[in-house]
């Protein structure tokens, strides 16, 4: 188990550049296998996930060529077999997103229950759905799920009960390779879910609607090779952008693609936040006033995560510590899981103001003075939390289980040295 050792208050300063979007990298990656001709894709992540993803892939028959540290080449010529190895999958939720190719190439496949984050019950209901509703047979098992679709997949006219980001990637991927024109109503429209849309359109795909909440998917009797590179992660953005507030430090985030942070400046400056846009990079001044600002006629401050394009649930934890460092009390709302916020007893014990309400809601009262602690990452996002509490702490942080950190963000302490940090992976 790897262990990060950070000693707090360094004063940092400099530019970090962001990394390719964890979560549209894993189901770009299942993209490969709908077709038998090579798919190139650039600006990867080399986090613990991808490496995953990888290995799933090399172990279903695809022959993975890496041109450099961050461009890779995949050819998936042959599918060997259509069932997964069942350690790998249940090491990340996005393992379920080799469903919906498998089953449009292959006509079958066998899916062990997903893993992934522990922050509360993430049902794949609206995937079981979507794809029976192209015409798969799907048979549940409290450990699997067997799928196949022997006369092939054919389009429909689907509602999805949740915007939920991988059963809309996955029922676009399948519907890519379906017979007729699908079209999905109430789908998800976050960067990622663009980015698996566009690279199917290099591939050949048929797909109107991108970035909207309906999409239309022309099906094709088959889909080409095709190069493409990995968005921006926006959430790494956000976390940098907070990281440079609580340490007050001037930060100039490189590739950050600010049209992706409109919500995350709405949000942001209700605790005294604010960041300037420079052609494709954000720069965080070290000015920051750091107080939260209550609505009109002094309604309570709230921050809550919604679909896209609201605030991202996957920033949450971010907001909960960037709160610590703000002057006054704000509401966090966290709607869509119901155990993201059970990390905060580690938070307050290091010093935070946090009254729990319930699984869902806390109320931060700032600023609060941080003390170093020895602590444990639950996820990847409180995992990040912690580490920015611990690099505005007095004294030694201790944070194990590093992995977690890992599987969303490459190489994290050399790119915080970089900046000044001091902290060390052990």
């Amino acid at each position: 188990m790897d262990t990060f050792i950070i000693e707090g208050g360094a004063p940092l300063s400099g530019s970090i550049t962001v990394e390719g979007n964890k979560n549209a990298a894993l189901p770009l990656l299942a993209c490969v296998l709908l077709t038998d001709e090579s798919v190139t894709l650039g600006n990867v992540p080399r986090i613990r996930d991808v490496h995953t993803m990888i290995s799933l892939l090399e172990e279903l028959g695809a022959n993975v060529v890496e041109e450099t540290k961050n461009r890779l080449t995949f050819t998936a010529k042959e599918i060997r077999h259509t069932a997964p190895q069942k350690e790998l999958c249940r090491q990340m939720r996005a393992s379920f997103a080799l469903a919906g190719p498998l089953l449009a190439r292959q006509g079958t496949c066998t899916l062990p229950v997903p893993g992934g984050d522990r922050i509360g019950r993430r049902p794949v209901d609206t995937h079981i759905s979507a794809l029976q509703q192209l015409g798969a047979v799907i048979e549940v098992f409290p450990d699997r799920y067997e799928m196949r679709a022997p006369g092939g997949l054919v389009a429909a006219d689907i509602f999805l009960e949740e915007m939920s980001v991988m059963a809309t990637e996955n029922v676009v991927m399948a519907a890519s390779l379906a017979k007729g024109t699908t079209i999905v109503r109430n789908a998800a429209s976050e960067p990622h879910v663009q980015d698996v849309c566009r690279l199917l359109v290099a591939m050949g795909a048929s797909i109107e609607g991108i970035g909207t909440n309906t999409l239309i998917i022309e099906g094709r009797d088959k889909l080409h090779g095709a190069r493409f590179d990995v968005g921006p992660d926006y959430l790494e953005v956000g976390s940098f952008i907070a990281l440079a507030a609580m340490t007050r430090s001037p930060l100039l985030i490189q590739k950050a693609r600010p049209a992706d942070h409109k919500i995350t400046a709405i949000a942001f400056a209700r605790l005294g936040v604010r960041f300037e846009t420079r052609g494709d990079d954000i720069f965080v001044p070290a000015d920051q006033e750091l107080e939260v600002k209550h609505g009109l006629h002094g309604a309570i401050a709230r921050i809550h995560d919604a679909p896209w394009p609201g605030f991202p649930a996957d920033l949450i934890s971010i907001a909960v510590v960037l709160a610590t460092s703000c002057k006054g009390s704000v509401l966090i709302h966290e709607w869509m899981y119901e155990s993201r916020l059970y990390w905060v007893d580690k938070l307050i014990g290091m010093g935070a103001r946090i009254t729990v309400c319930d699984p869902h809601r806390c109320i931060v009262e700032g600023p609060a003075r941080l003390y170093g602690q020895t602590m444990s990452s639950p996820d990847i996002r409180a995992g990040m939390a912690l580490l920015l509490a611990a690099l505005v702490a007095d004294g030694k942080s201790v944070i194990q289980n590093a992995q977690q950190i890992d599987r969303g963000y490459a190489n994290i302490e050399g790119r915080l040295r970089a900046l000044g940090a001091r902290i060390e992976r052990v």
